[in-house]
């Protein structure tokens, strides 16, 4: 296939950091080429580079064979380069419509906005790239996963020949990644090209012709999919062997049960959710999207209304009406999207670290003890290999990884015993997701007690001392760590007691209570 795109020899630097050096890049017509490398490899480097948001130092780029000088965004767009970024540019407030058409609204006389012809371009495009939107919805209500497609929509709208992708799937079901995958490969037609960013090496083999490897901004080699494992893969990103094969450690069946959820129901979708977590063991929460993992940490820690069931500590029941009850319990939630709930960006790491303690450890008659926040902070970010220059360093400024292990550092600092981590390793790279597994596993060993919700089942299985599987808002099994098996998880993820006479029956519940069998002689 000819070359559509070529970086060579493109450098860039920033003051004290040398992000890219001697890059290579070459994207074939009609091909999906994998990019991948750990964080702070510098991949959003190059696709600023190429989407004309940065300009390099040196080297030079090529598109379909002619000399290319990218001088800005708008630019980058007319010359057919479209990214799609891993966070979301969107107008909360506008519609669908007037996200993918911003800026390039149709007028009439050139003065007037033609909204009935903004919808109509809109609807045509989200019908023909299969798109589960409405072109009157206002994005702000929209779920993440939605977003997500109006992001692919808006990009698909410049009609681009080279389409940019950066973690497109981070907040996508499986159903929602395959669609997506569909979409991809109708667009990629022998004049256009993806490149497509992830760290989910499963989706990549599915997708990808070939993968380009990347390491401290510079190039390492570019193979074929159908001829590298995965392990080889990752080896070239991380300059070392990860052993993805291994399984939760130190799995027992005779730990004391710290907290005990009974009957766990709300009016949006919990059905009596049952389950205990026990001290040092690391809980995994299955199953797939909409199943109701999220809903039950929040239900857990006050964020949600509980309509029905009981919270017990140690025994002893507790009431949870507001996040701050949990934290007074010592029980910490890390949401799935730190960014948005899990850290102030524009503050510092040690203003971080110290936040949800500040009142209780570090404040006396209204006065903050700096000296004592910042040695705690210190503390923490030695004992969890937090990589920043300082604690003065903006938390904006880090890597996913260590992002996350700052949250993590903000529990630790308010001394919680329960932990509850939901996607604990969404967005971060293979090498940082080893560093969190590794922790997981020490703060277990240290006598915490984790719930671990992922929608990657590897994970769960590795993690995992034993799984609670849900599915509709339901608990449909309890597995133990010998009991779990990617099969025998989907297996009860795919249940639909509320749905399906069998499953019901499979789970011991009554089909008539659920108003099963009279819907069915309904029907007949």
């Amino acid at each position: 296939m000819a070359e559509l795109l070529e970086v060579a020899g493109v450098s860039k630097t920033f003051p004290g950091v040398r992000a890219l050096s001697d890059m290579r890049l070459e994207l074939r017509a009609g091909e999906v080429l994998a990019l991948v490398g750990e964080n702070g490899a510098g991949k959003s480097t190059l696709m600023k580079l190429l989407s004309g948001i940065y300009t390099a130092d040196t080297g030079s780029f090529q598109l379909a064979g002619e000399p290319l000088e990218i001088t800005g965004p708008r630019q980058a767009m007319e010359l057919g380069i479209s990214i799609i970024h891993q966070e979301f540019n969107l107008v909360p407030h506008l519609t669908v419509a007037q996200n993918i058409f911003i800026g390039r609204e149709p007028r009439r006389f050139g003065v007037l906005l033609d909204e009935r012809r903004l919808v109509r371009d809109a609807r045509e495009l989200i019908e023909r790239a299969n798109l589960p939107l409405d072109p009157g919805a206002v994005v702000g209500g929209l779920t993440v996963a939605n977003q997500q497609m109006v992001e692919i929509a808006k990009a698909l709208s410049r009609d681009p020949r080279v389409l940019i992708m950066d973690e497109p799937t981070a907040a996508l079901s499986d159903a929602e990644v395959a669609a997506l995958h569909e979409l991809i490969r109708g667009f990629v037609r022998p004049g256009t090209g993806v490149i497509y960013i992830s760290h989910r090496m499963e989706e990549i083999r599915r997708i990808a012709d070939r993968v380009t490897v990347i390491r401290d901004g510079q190039y390492i080699d570019t193979v074929d999919i159908d001829t590298s494992t995965t392990r080889e893969i990752i080896s070239m990103m991380v300059g070392r062997t990860i052993d993805g094969g291994a399984g939760p450690a130190g799995v027992r069946d005779d730990r004391e049960v710290i907290l005990e959820v009974t009957g766990l129901s709300t009016r949006s979708l919990l059905k009596d959710v049952s389950f205990d977590l026990r001290a040092g063991e690391i809980l995994g929460l299955a199953g797939l999207m909409g199943a109701g993992r999220t809903e039950t940490a929040r239900a857990i820690v006050g964020a949600d209304p509980v309509d029905a069931g009981t919270i017990s500590l140690r025994g002893r029941p507790i009431r949870i009406a507001h996040p701050a009850d949990a934290v007074r319990h010592g029980i910490g939630y890390l949401s799935e999207d730190r960014k948005r709930y899990g850290l102030l960006l524009d503050k510092d790491v040690k203003a971080n670290i110290v936040l949800a303690a500040l009142r209780n450890r570090f404040t006396t008659a209204g006065f903050v003890n700096d000296r004592a926040a910042r040695a705690d902070a210190a503390r923490h970010v030695d004992s969890l290999r937090i990589k920043t220059p300082s604690l003065d360093q903006t938390a904006k400024f880090l890597s996913g990884g260590n992002q996350q292990k700052v949250v993590i550092a903000r529990w630790l600092a308010r001394d919680c015993d329960i932990l509850i981590f939901d996607e604990p390793t969404r967005g971060i790279d293979v090498g940082a997701k080893e560093e969190i597994y590794q922790l997981l596993n020490e703060l277990a060993e240290q006598g915490k007690s984790i719930i671990m919700i992922s929608s990657e089942l590897p994970e769960v299985l590795r993690m995992s001392h034993r799984v609670v599987v849900m599915s509709e808002g339901r608990v449909t099994r309890i597995l133990t760590a010998a009991e779990a098996t990617q099969e025998s998880i989907m297996h009860y993820a795919t249940l639909r007691p509320d749905e399906n006479v069998d499953d019901a029956v499979e789970l011991g519940l009554d089909p008539v209570e659920l108003g099963l069998e009279q819907a069915e002689g309904e029907q007949s």
